[in-house]
């Protein structure tokens, strides 16, 4: 896997692990300030500014992915087809292109803004917090995946109609029913009425 910002930024030129930072913002989404990735995780949470992407194939499909067991965050679970925080300063719209790359090794078509929404999710397993402040983006996969194993266990291609069993089967990430349905007119509008979203 190439070096990227995102995988070069844990190493700092002595060999010692740098912290990865986030942008908080209050609740209009107005940067206020810098933390550290993980205490704003921590309980209470503090809220930060976050994308999830939504990427379909031809057939409109939505491309999910399953989290690495390696995460410290959520991991083993099902969700969304790449989510994550931009950097202090960085565009989400620039951080959803760079991350979707990063996790899965393809490039999304057609990626279009999809709104904002806010949410506040803990996770009962490891007792970190989801306040998040979060750009939806959707688009098109025109490439098979090629995950980056430290960040994605598995991939899939489903339908709207498979994605219910699917939820109700496996353990899905707390975050992604409410960011799902925060981008539904904009994938509707994407993928067309005959998918199903």
């Amino acid at each position: 896997m190439p070096t990227t910002p995102a995988t070069a930024a844990n190493i700092s030129s002595n060999g010692t692990a740098e912290a990865i930072m986030l942008e908080l913002v209050d609740e209009n989404g107005t940067t206020i300030g810098t933390a550290e990735k993980l205490a704003a995780h921590q309980a209470p949470g503090q809220l930060h500014r976050a994308f999830s992407v939504f990427l379909f194939d031809e057939q409109g499909r939505l491309l999910l992915q399953r989290r690495a067991l390696g995460k410290y965050h959520s991991p083993g679970v099902w969700s969304n087809t790449c989510c994550g925080h931009p950097y202090p300063g960085e565009a989400p719209f620039a951080a959803a292109a760079r991350r979707t790359y990063e996790e899965l090794g393809i490039s999304p078509s057609l990626l279009a803004e999809a709104g904002t929404v806010r949410y506040n999710h803990p996770d009962p397993a490891s007792g970190l917090v989801e306040q998040e402040f979060n750009h939806l983006f959707v688009g098109l996969a025109q490439a098979q995946p090629s995950p980056d194993p430290e960040e994605v266990g598995e991939t899939a291609f489903v339908a709207a109609d498979e994605l219910a069993k699917r939820h109700a089967e496996a353990p899905f990430s707390a975050w992604f029913m409410t960011v799902l349905d925060a981008a539904r007119p904009a994938i509707r509008e994407l993928t067309g009425p005959s998918a199903g979203w």
